[in-house]
């Protein structure tokens, strides 16, 4: 049996972002404190770079190689880039978090790049083993960053919990895995589908792998009733890591969703499509429900963040290219207005002050309008209100669903975000209308200033012009 090399050149991006996570890890211990923004210049560094390498590997097409472990093609192109954007702004409106509570570590970068890669293996996972090896590389960094603050015993408290739920959703989904592998022999994605495509065999065990492998992604996904951690980790993490944990992973874990679901088990459409559209129906009713009654703006903002899983499922449950695309669509405008959300939590704390309450916004109006004209847009977009991006998502989403005759799916979702327009309406409310504590004027650094504005203008933009990000999601999507 001869050895044949591998095209390594697809693996590139990993590659050098390896490189620079180790450099980073070695170098910064021999930084002082006040040298630690060389750390940061060059983690930005390295997902500016890692970004060029990407979109210049685009005109490949699609490439299968490492034995057919490996991919890259459009769907991995597109997320791949938007994680490095994602990280790039976390770690902007991070900074002066980080500085001010004097936790501003190159621990920090060095995990979340560990974590970036571990979403890159996973987004071009062929394979169950690539599959697991980059979702379990991305959670390991995920659990020690929410633990980051070590003195601060809910942020451990709320990294314990993450870490033993989430070592039992791995379990149930390596078990899963090992049942799919058991029935069809190969632990390729391509040859696992046409593996059950040619046959009708397979029955129970199969049935049993998809399950455990449901429960799997459910829970990196965060959907209802695989969503307890969500809620106690976006509390209790330090803020500027909960906006990494909000965001660039639900990224990995829909390419995790897409590679599983259609690439390897495909065939059995029927099947997964019906217990989505459960999950679906749960995460929107209790992620809208629940958010009503919270005060804390980082919980609020988790339970709408499940909820928005929910909507994200109904692209997915169509099960054809145009369901898959809108899914796609909507991943990309939650991942944006996320960002946005969090960012502004980021931008109104400072020492000693989370400003994660809802009532830490009244009057933001009188302090500092263009601030509350970013909630306004980035609430109003969560909500769903034209002209912005979350409406079209939303729409998206919605005529997927009508598309495969599912109507009532799309009557639920349309009740439940009727339903969840009221907590957000409350926060431009509190924000324009009522008085607030004290008069002092915001004046938030200049980077994180001009970064939330390009986030919540962009927001508008999109949602002003929305066809040109629905074709780049229509082309990514093969098929």
């Amino acid at each position: 049996m001869s050895f044949v090399m591998p095209n390594f050149l697809p693996a590139v991006p990993e590659m050098f972002v390896l490189g620079m996570a180790s450099v980073i890890l070695l170098l910064d211990p021999f930084l002082s404190e006040r040298a630690r923004n060389v750390t940061y210049l060059l983690a930005q560094a390295t997902l500016v770079v890692a970004l060029l390498l990407t979109l210049a590997l685009t005109g490949e097409g699609t490439v299968v190689t490492f034995s057919g472990t490996f991919v890259t093609d459009p769907l991995a192109n597109l997320l791949k880039v938007s994680v490095y954007i994602a990280t790039f702004a976390v770690f902007l409106y991070g900074k002066a978090y980080l500085q001010a509570r004097n936790i501003y570590k190159g621990e920090f970068f060095v995990l979340a790049l560990f974590a970036v890669l571990g979403m890159m293996v996973l987004i071009s996972a062929h394979s169950l083993l690539t599959l697991y090896l980059g979702l379990e590389l991305m959670s390991l960094a995920l659990y020690a960053m929410v633990g980051f603050q070590r003195d601060n015993g809910v942020a451990s408290e709320a990294a314990m919990k993450y870490f033993v739920l989430g070592a039992m959703a791995s379990a149930m989904l390596l078990y899963g895995m090992s049942m799919v592998y058991g029935v069809t022999g190969s632990l390729d994605l391509s040859e696992i589908r046409t593996a059950i495509s040619a046959s009708s065999e397979y029955g129970v065990v199969l049935s049993f792998g998809l399950l455990f492998l449901l429960i799997g992604v459910a829970f990196k996904l965060g959907a209802v009733p695989f969503h307890m951690w969500i809620p106690d980790v976006y509390h209790g993490a330090p803020t500027a890591v909960v906006v990494f944990v909000s965001s660039a992973p639900k990224l990995a874990a829909f390419a995790m969703l897409m590679r599983l679901l259609v690439d390897g088990l495909g065939g059995l459409a029927e099947e997964w499509s019906s217990v989505l559209a459960l999950l679906a129906v749960l995460s929107m009713a209790l992620g809208n429900v629940v958010a009503i009654a919270q005060t804390n703006l980082k919980r609020l903002l988790a339970y709408s963040g499940i909820s928005h899983i929910g909507f994200l499922l109904m692209g997915v449950v169509a099960a054809n290219g145009s369901g898959y695309s809108s899914a796609l669509f909507y991943s990309l405008t939650y991942l944006l207005m996320t960002l946005g959300g969090f960012g502004l939590i980021l931008i109104m704390s400072r020492s000693g002050f989370e400003a994660d309450q809802i009532n830490d916004y009244r009057g933001l109006h009188s302090r500092n309008p263009w601030l509350a004209l970013m909630v306004l847009m980035l609430f109003f977009s969560m909500a769903g209100v034209p002209p912005f991006l979350g409406f079209w998502a939303k729409l998206a989403v919605i005529q997927a669903v009508v598309q495969v005759d599912m109507v009532w799916l799309a009557i639920v979702a349309v009740v439940f975000s009727v339903i969840g327009a009221f907590y957000y309406l409350r926060v431009v409310k509190v924000a324009y209308f009522d008085a607030p504590e004290v008069d002092t004027p915001i004046a938030p650094p200049a980077d994180q200033h001009w970064l939330l504005s390009a986030n919540g203008l962009a927001v508008l933009a999109l949602g002003l012009f929305p066809s040109w990000l629905m074709a780049l999601c229509a082309a990514a999507i093969p098929g």
